[in-house]
């Protein structure tokens, strides 16, 4: 009975240390941060650089280990709606807005899609 165990338990070892060893190879999702300005970059370009530069204090390089979805509705605010809801169907992880004309929209996608 001892000897029949032995291959059993060196199979199911076998089994563990193969899974183990894929799930470390799977792909780390970067994540994925959707930017909704009202404004063009080039008016907000001292915030962007602080945003990103905040980023890489916490480790996240653009391009790198994250990407971020840039969406600017330069002055025009009646396209707002529209860029929330490209980066909502882009499924990004999470939006960050460049202050309350870009928020307003994004408030009512949240209610629409129940987020």
């Amino acid at each position: 009975m001892k000897t029949a165990a032995v291959p059993s338990i060196f199979v199911a070892v076998v089994l563990l240390a193969v899974a183990v060893i894929a799930e470390a190879q799977q792909p780390q999702k970067n994540p994925r941060i959707g930017f909704l300005g009202a404004t063009s970059p080039s008016t907000i370009a001292a915030r962007l650089d602080a945003f990103r530069q905040g980023l890489r204090d916490l480790g996240y390089v653009e391009g790198k280990n994250m990407i971020i979805e840039y969406r600017y509705a330069d002055g025009k605010l009646d396209r707002v709606p529209a860029l929330a809801a490209e980066l909502v169907r882009l499924n990004v992880d999470v939006i960050v807005t460049g202050g309350s004309a870009a928020t307003a929209p994004l408030r009512k996608l949240r209610r629409l899609f129940q987020l």
